[in-house]
Parts: C-alpha cells; sequence; structure tokens
C-alpha cells in the first residue's frame, strides 16, 4: 500500500483516494437532495442551484462537505487499524452514524452564526440520509478492494537473524502486514537464522538485484546484524539506482506504525535522520495556533466548566477545592504546576507516595468516574496552556518521581521532554492509558514520533482525532 509524506507524516494513498470519494460523496448528497426536495414544489432547478434561500447551494454544499469530512476524520474513518478488524461492517455503519450525528451538529452551530447557509430540516434531512447510503456503499467497495495483494507492496527483507525478526514481529501498531506482501528474508554471511526457515531465499548475496527483479520487489529493508561484518552494497545500491526503495528497519517501523522503534534505534539515526528540529517559526506558529484554539474551547466549553466544578464541589459539601494542583515534568526537564479537576478524593495520597492510577480505583470519586472517562478532568489545563507551560498538543505531562524512575529504565526517556508537554497527544490516540513500565516504554516510542514529526497540521488531527476518544471513552481510567 503506497504512502506519500505530507507535512512530516505518512499517509496512506488508498485511505486519501478513499477521503476524496466520499468527500465527493457528501457533495453529490447535497445537490441530490435539492433536487429531490423542491422537486415537488416545481421550482426551477437550475435556480435553486444558482441561489437558495439568499444562499448559493455551491457554499452550502462545500461547507457541509468539509464539516462532514472533518467529523468522520475525528471518528478515525480513514486509518487502516479500523478497516481490518472482524466487526468491520457493523463498527463502520455504526461509526459513521454517530460521525453523521456530530457533524449534523456542528452544521447546526454553523447555522446559528451563519444563517445565509442554513439548508432547511427537510432538505439537511435527505442530504444525510443520501450521505450515509454513498459512503457505506463505497466503503463495501473499498474493503473489497484494500486487502487485495495487489493494493500491498512487495516487501524483501536482507537479513534472517534477530533484527530481522523482531522486524516483522513487532506489534502494537497498524496490523502487521496490512500495507505490505512479505516476500522473504535474505540470510547474510556469519548471521544466525532467526525467522521462519519458510521465508527464507536461499540466494547468494550476489542475487539479490536479480531476484528483486524477477518477483517485482518494491522496497528492501536492510535489517542485517552487524553492518560493519558484512554489507552487500553493490548489489543494494543497483537495487536503488534501478527504482527499488531501500530502508532501514527504524525508518519502516515508523512509517509502518507511527511510532520510533526503542529496540532498534540508535544515536546515529536520530541525528542523521530528517525531523526533531525546533525552529522560531514553528514555536510562533505553534503559540498562537494554542492560544486561538483554547480560547475557542472555553468559550464552547464554558458551560460544561462551570457545571463540572458545581458537582465536584456539591458532591464534598463544599468543604474542599475543584481543582487539583500537581507537579509535572514539563519542556527541557522543568517542573511546573499542573491544574486539573479533582477526580479522586482529597487524601488519595496519605503517604505523600506518587502511585499510578489503577483499573476501578477506590480513590476515584462519584463526578471523577464520569469526569476521567469523558476527560472533562484535562480542561483545567487550558489555563496552563495560555500561560505557557504546555501546548494542546504534546507528550502527556508525568510526574517527577515517575520521570527520574524511568529514564534509569528506559532509553531516550528524557528526550521526550524537547517540546513542551500537551493535553492531548499522538500517543493518547494510539495507545490506551498506561500504569506501567512496560506502558510507559510502549507509549515512549509514540511519543518520540511526535517529537520526531511535530508540526501545527499534525497538531490539529491529533486535536480533531482525540474526539474519537472522548466519543469512545477509550484509555480513560
Amino acid at each position: 500500500m503506497a504512502t506519500i509524506k505530507v507535512f512530516s507524516n505518512h499517509l496512506r494513498v488508498p485511505f486519501l483516494f478513499l477521503a476524496l470519494v466520499e468527500g465527493l460523496v457528501f457533495l453529490v448528497s447535497v445537490y441530490s437532495a435539492a433536487l429531490v426536495r423542491f422537486q415537488e414544489t416545481n421550482a426551477d432547478y437550475t435556480n435553486i442551484i444558482i441561489s437558495y434561500d439568499g444562499g448559493s447551494i455551491g457554499l452550502i454544499a462545500t461547507i457541509y462537505t468539509i464539516v462532514m469530512m472533518l467529523s468522520m476524520t475525528a471518528l478515525g474513518h480513514y486509518q487502516s487499524q479500523q478497516h481490518f478488524s472482524p466487526s468491520f461492517f457493523t463498527e463502520t455503519v455504526l461509526r459513521c452514524l454517530v460521525a453523521l450525528i456530530i457533524g449534523s451538529i456542528a452544521l447546526m452551530i454553523l447555522y446559528y452564526l451563519l444563517p445565509h447557509i442554513y439548508m432547511g430540516r427537510g432538505f439537511h434531512f435527505i442530504s444525510i440520509v443520501l450521505s450515509f447510503i454513498g459512503i457505506i456503499f463505497v466503503r463495501a467497495i473499498f474493503l473489497h478492494f484494500v486487502d487485495q495483494n495487489t493494493m500491498k507492496r512487495n516487501v524483501l527483507v536482507v537479513g534472517a537473524g534477530k533484527r530481522a525478526a523482531t522486524l516483522i514481529n513487532e506489534k502494537g501498531g497498524s496490523k502487521d502486514g496490512v500495507s505490505y506482501k512479505l516476500c522473504g528474508y535474505i540470510p547474510v554471511q556469519q548471521e544466525v537464522t532467526d525467522v521462519p526457515t519458510e521465508k527464507v531465499v536461499n540466494i547468494s548475496n550476489d542475487e539479490i538485484y536479480q531476484y528483486a527483479l524477477d518477483h517485482d520487489i518494491d522496497e528492501i529493508i536492510l535489517a542485517i546484524e552487524d553492518r560493519r561484518k558484512y554489507y552487500p552494497d553493490e548489489e543494494l545500491l543497483r537495487c536503488k539506482l534501478s527504482g527499488i526503495k531501500v530502508i532501514d528497519p527504524v525508518c519502516f517501523l515508523e512509517r509502518e506504525q507511527g511510532k520510533v522503534n526503542l529496540e532498534m534505534l540508535s544515536p546515529s539515526w536520530m541525528i542523521f535522520s530528517n525531523g526533531f528540529q525546533r525552529n522560531t517559526i514553528e514555536v510562533v506558529s505553534a503559540r498562537i495556533f494554542d492560544i486561538i484554539s483554547s480560547l475557542i474551547i472555553v468559550l464552547i466549553m464554558s458551560p460544561v466548566l462551570l457545571l463540572t466544578a458545581f458537582l465536584i464541589a456539591a458532591e464534598s459539601g463544599f468543604k474542599h477545592p475543584v481543582l487539583y494542583r500537581q507537579e509535572r515534568v514539563g519542556l527541557d526537564g522543568k517542573v511546573f504546576t499542573l491544574m486539573k479537576f479533582r477526580s479522586m478524593s482529597v487524601n488519595a495520597e496519605k503517604d505523600g507516595k506518587a502511585v499510578w492510577a489503577s483499573k476501578n480505583d477506590d480513590r476515584i470519586t462519584t463526578v471523577g468516574k464520569f469526569i476521567r472517562k469523558t476527560r472533562i478532568d484535562e480542561l483545567p489545563q487550558i489555563l496552563n496552556i495560555l500561560k505557557g507551560d504546555m501546548r494542546l498538543v504534546g507528550p502527556r505531562p508525568e510526574r517527577p518521581e515517575f520521570v527520574e524512575d524511568l529514564a534509569t529504565k528506559i532509553p531516550y526517556y528524557k528526550k521526550r521532554h524537547t517540546v513542551k508537554p500537551g493535553l492531548a497527544g499522538w500517543a493518547q490516540l494510539k495507545y490506551p492509558y498506561g500504569a506501567t513500565e512496560r506502558d510507559a516504554y510502549e507509549k515512549l516510542q509514540y511519543d518520540l514520533y511526535y517529537v520526531k514529526n511535530h508540526n501545527v497540521i499534525m497538531d490539529f488531527f491529533v486535536l480533531l482525532q482525540t474526539i474519537e476518544i472522548v466519543i469512545m471513552g477509550k484509555g480513560a481510567r
């Protein structure tokens, strides 16, 4: 499955094509709905297309399409993992319904702000019905073709040792094999074979180029244990110059799974790879994005904020504070005071020792269970964002006690502090709530991917897809 890199992020071409087709479905649905809705009125359809209730159908259809596409993106409809689950059809139908409902709510708000784009209830309802039918039809066709081998890249691995075995057996990201077809492993000299024997290609290293041509190989992954001992440079160079992509394991897994693999990571890879940059333009644009977005969130969520504060205070008999303050580690390891709605009892840590939150934690209050599940407890961190301690998007800030402990056990852990921590994060989209050292290890791989590739465009889509986490209650404790 071909990918392209846009704004430092890898996007799968078939899913981009799916998004374009579905955008067209939404656009056509509005025009078709206009034909159905106004046909019975004997109105001149040509005039309706040009002007509807003082507004342009073209403008209305465009806004409708944009809102619905953003809603579909927010519900994860263009992520490859969703399309290969056993309950694909049922899940797709439900998610499409939810996306259309969310999109309709957003449009209602826009109708209030921009009355000239108001569609009318009948017009809007028919558009939604036609959109739903069209989307399900398109996705049924897409599913039929996207899982065919013709949609996958033919991948050949040079190396058959532990590094090669780990490469393909690696879990935790996109489903293995979704975007590629493994054609085999080519063992190299002085390397113990550690991969399935049926996948080993028994050819000499001088035949790599010819084998790649004969089997239509699109990409070669160089997964040799020690390149200093043996390196088939001449054959790989011939492959490269003939148009076959040659890639190292860390870059392969970064693209396939959206994370930086710690097991194979080396300082030299971090030094010479693209990304891991911090420049003035990005810093300023990110700050502007954070301030504007935060103020919009506060404006929209102010009723929720006030109601939550009242409920927390009422539950404790108006005796205890509504907000909870806690030290967290921020940019370049500096400690700051993070603010959250209090979701636990006042004496949750009586002995003063930091404790991970656990599933069904008895320290969590009744109101706390709900606001943690919906992530409402995190909203006061908007104040930290406006102050400049945090960003809207970034690695989640951790407590100093945990950071010191994890930094001694997990390599590169403190590198996540080279960007500001965030209210939402790439790791939160890709990995559930973690409360163990192993969870911290896994999440760090996603955090490093964000540190390497982050930009304002990526931040926007991370925020958008965070809606799915809130609605589906993913990973909350």
